[in-house]
Order: C-alpha cells, then sequence, then structure tokens
C-alpha cells in the first residue's frame, strides 16, 4: 500500500529517499546536541539524494531501566535546544512524548512525535499527537505482533491525521534480549504506513547489565542490511561520538565511523535488491 507526505520540503514515499532518523538517545548538553547535529549533518550531506535526515533526540527518558539513570533536561530546555538546531542547521527533527499534555507544546518545535514502544497501545496519547497535525512515529512495542500494529495505526488515522509511520524495534520472546521477525517486518508494509527500522534499539539487551541495558552496536549494521533488503522505507539509528560514555543505551548507539559507513551500504543494498 502506498502513501506519501511532506518531510523538511521533500516527498516522503515509497520507492523514494530513504528516511534517515539520527541522533544522540538523549540529550546529554546543549553542546553535545548541538555538536552532534554538525556531525551528522557533514555525514550525511553527500548523500541527499538517497536519504531524507530528520535530527533525533529525546529530552527525558522516562522508561529507564532505573530511577537513578539520567532522563534528560525536560521538555522546556529540551524544546529549546531542538528548536535552535532545528532552525540554525535547517533540518527536521524528532523527539518522544510519553504524556498526552505535551503533544501540543512539542508539536509547535518538532517536525515528528515519537510514541515510544512501551507506549504504542496508549489511545489518549496517540489521539493528542495525531490532533498536532504533525507526523506521528509509532515504535513497535517489544510485546506486540508486527500485524496487531494496524490498530495503532488507525487510532491515529481515526483522529484525522493520515501522517504515521511505524518503526520497527525488536520482539521480546524471553529475558534480556530482543529478536527482529524480518517476515513480520514486510508485512507491516501492507498496513499502509512507512515502515522504518530501528537497527540500534533492535540490538539493545533490555537490562542486561543488570540495572541498565546493554547492547551489541557492531551488530545493527547488519540488521540494516536485512531491513533495506526486505524493502523498508527508512531507517533509525541512534548515535554518538563517545556511546561508551553516553547517559542512555550506550552499548547500542552507532559510533559516527559505524554510521558513516552504513549509508553506501544502505544504498548499494537498495539497488541490488530493486
Amino acid at each position: 500500500m502506498s502513501f506519501k507526505f511532506e518531510i523538511d520540503g521533500r516527498d516522503f514515499e515509497r520507492g523514494g529517499p530513504y528516511l534517515l532518523i539520527a541522533g544522540p538517545c538523549v540529550i546529554e548538553s546543549e553542546a553535545h546536541a548541538y555538536g552532534m547535529a554538525e556531525k551528522l549533518a557533514d555525514i550525511v550531506a553527500p548523500w541527499r539524494d538517497e536519504f531524507i535526515w530528520v535530527f533525533k533526540s529525546s529530552f527525558d527518558k522516562a522508561n529507564r531501566s532505573s530511577g537513578r539513570s539520567r532522563r534528560g533536561p525536560g521538555m522546556e530546555e529540551g524544546l529549546r535546544i531542538l528548536r535552535r538546531i532545528k532552525e540554525e542547521l535547517d533540518v527536521p527533527v524528532l523527539t518522544d512524548i510519553h504524556e498526552p499534555d505535551q503533544a501540543a507544546p512539542v508539536a509547535e518545535v518538532v517536525d515528528i512525535l515519537q510514541i515510544p514502544a512501551f507506549l504504542c497501545r496508549q489511545t489518549n496519547l496517540l489521539h493528542a499527537a495525531a490532533e498536532t497535525g504533525r507526523i506521528v512515529n509509532i515504535k513497535k512495542g517489544q510485546f506486540v505482533a508486527p500485524h496487531d500494529m494496524k490498530h495503532p495505526v488507525a487510532k491515529v488515522k481515526d483522529a484525522g491525521n493520515d501522517k504515521v509511520m511505524i518503526t520497527e524495534r525488536g520482539t521480546s520472546f524471553g529475558y534480556n534480549n530482543l529478536i527482529v521477525d524480518f517476515a513480520g517486518v514486510h508485512g507491516m508494509k501492507a498496513i499502509g504506513a512507512p515502515v522504518i527500522m530501528d537497527a540500534t534499539h533492535s540490538v539493545q539487551l533490555p537490562g542486561g547489565l543488570g540495572d541498565v541495558s546493554g547492547g551489541r552496536r557492531e551488530v545493527a549494521p547488519f540488521i540494516a542490511r536485512a531491513a533495506a533488503a526486505v524493502g523498508v522505507d527508512g531507517f533509525f539509528t541512534e548515535v554518538h561520538d563517545n556511546p561508551d560514555e553516553a547517559w542512555s543505551d550506550g552499548p547500542n548507539q552507532l559510533t559516527l565511523e559505524l554510521f558513516r559507513d552504513l549509508l553506501p551500504v544502505l544504498t548499494a543494498v537498495r539497488k541490488a535488491v530493486s
């Protein structure tokens, strides 16, 4: 099934440029977020014809394994930083929301509202996001069958917003591990919304380090390659210049080098299977 809507003045549709959502997991400081956006912009620039890049970072990580973990600067300060990045670097931005009353103020700044995986079935949150008129990216819950993502998508569309995407981020079949069902990824395309592959959260090991999650960042590029072969519409990758010291999801965030090396590979795989 087809779709088409505009991102950053460009048409996003099946068969067109990939959507590329990339940035550090959480806003650690204004200087770090801005610096990462500048570095990512330089990496993506030669690939503009192949990718529509959206900068991603969260102002609050509300679902941390431990209550002692760092969460980010909060909504007001986080939105100020994201607005600066958007305006000064001329890049669309994406961030998460966790509560319905966050939708409207966040939508005043960002281009895409993201619904976290654990909240993908929360009707009031989905409706609030939809009613802003912004693009809504729904992360597939680790507990949701791929074909059942038609229900969250329908909630957004029933609220009057057809600009909705699904992001696959792995499924839990046991403890401290996630598995990607690529047959399910392919099947989600029939729902009629763009299907994005979250290559970095898919290699997360939830709670794998005790009070924080582990991960296998070296596997993420292979997940992305396989998704390109299946025919996804875009990719989500969290990227950090020093992931071992990152506030959140360090073990599964890509280094800048891994991210740089991934873009030509995804382009080559797409050409090989098309």
